[in-house]
């Protein structure tokens, strides 16, 4: 029989009758918690912090409370599917491992994007790998293994470099391209500045850059001869604030399915489909960039109407299975997860990843069996959520 997310319930409950309890915490809060205690601060700040008085943070979590799932008994939910199909990759969940400019730095042994790489080798779970990595994106790729992975570009002004880092990421496997719209210029971060601390600024996570043949050439010197010149050139190059006129020209550098990230607009998302995108990321940067704006999930539903069968992408404020569900009933094609799984890196590096996402594909799962949802198309199904 073939197995379900759900049963890694079964394995812990097993272990149990041995004396063996889950060597991680189950629930975000604990995770959390224990994560934060093992950081460095200045990573602490980073990961866990927000911009403003983190309102806009605090309201993404939140907003999922607004919305309940109604359940439908009766309809033989023994078996779920919760594969999806998006830009022609067949895919086991609808999860995906969200961008994070800093997750090289979470791990204790400071590579944290090949052990992300390796959980979701291990899991399915696509990644999307950052620009902003400590290990090369072609180090990265290689522990993909089979499991498709995205590159998120922030795209620098220099056009030359920006097509120099996208044809690396087609050359070294990846399977699709998503420009982040909303990180031309760093947000007004409290805790960040409190602590005085921006790591590119002191030369981490610029390891695409450094290795980039177009960024080098820049340079007098060498980035391991100069790392300050290095972060000084990276600093003028860094910020591109995009228009609608540069669509095109990021439509021709790549063949590789381009998605646009931070849209929550219902015009922007009809621009962006009529400049040939083949998806939008529905997202506000987990509320670190701007405070004061809507929750990306109250965003969501205007943004899957205007996509008009456009796949959507979805991430800001998912802390449980359940928030999963609700996005993914909202119209979601496939739900991000970033902070969650950053403190489980912490804790327990891709064992720690691996921890994080079968608990949240698990409790999805089971939420979908007891409530009566066995597929995808029924979660989305008219009456299936209502406000609450």
């Amino acid at each position: 029989m073939t197995r379900q997310f759900g049963d890694y319930q079964n394995e812990i409950y097993f272990d149990g009758l041995f004396g063996v309890l889950p060597k991680y915490p189950l629930e975000f809060a604990g995770l959390e918690a224990a994560a934060l205690a093992a950081l460095p601060p200045s990573i602490r700040s980073y990961v866990a912090g927000g911009a403003g008085d983190e309102h806009t943070q605090r309201a993404n979590v939140t907003a999922f409370r607004r919305w309940g799932l109604v359940p439908r008994m009766l309809v033989g939910a023994a078996r779920r599917d919760l594969s999806v199909r998006l830009f022609g990759l067949e895919l086991p969940s609808p999860l995906f491992l969200a961008p994070i400019g800093v997750i090289g730095l979470c791990a204790q042994d400071g590579h944290g994007d090949l052990a992300t790489a390796r959980a979701a080798a291990r899991t399915g779970v696509p990644m999307i790998a950052s620009t902003l990595t400590v290990d090369p994106m072609e180090q990265v790729a290689a522990e993909l293994g089979d499991v498709p992975g995205l590159f998120q570009l922030y795209t620098p002004t220099d056009r030359a470099l920006a097509e120099s880092l996208v044809h690396r990421a087609e050359a070294a496997g990846f399977r699709g391209i998503v420009v982040t719209l909303d990180t031309w210029v760093t947000g007004w971060r409290p805790r960040d500045l409190a602590v005085g601390n921006f790591p590119q600024l002191r030369g981490q996570a610029l390891a695409n850059y450094t290795s980039d043949p177009v960024f080098r050439a820049r340079l007098a010197k060498a980035p391991e001869e100069d790392l300050q010149a290095a972060v000084a050139e990276w600093v003028g190059l860094f910020g591109n604030p995009l228009t609608w006129d540069d669509l095109a020209w990021l439509r021709s550098i790549t063949r590789l399915p381009l998605i646009l990230k931070g849209i929550c607009h219902p015009e922007d998302v009809r621009r962006a489909r009529d400049g040939g995108v083949d998806g939008v990321y529905c997202s506000n940067h987990g509320g670190r960039q701007a405070d004061g704006g809507l929750p990306a999930l109250d965003a969501l539903p205007a943004v899957v109407e205007a996509a008009a069968g456009l796949p959507v992408l979805f991430d800001s404020g998912v802390r449980t299975g359940a928030d999963v569900v609700k996005a993914l009933a909202l119209g979601a094609a496939a739900v991000g997860i970033g902070r969650p799984y950053a403190y489980g890196l912490a804790l327990g590096g891709a064992d720690g990843v691996v921890h994080v996402l079968r608990s949240l594909l698990a409790e999805a799962d089971l939420i979908m069996a007891v409530d009566g949802y066995p597929t995808l198309a029924d979660l989305r199904a008219e009456g299936a959520l209502r406000r609450v």
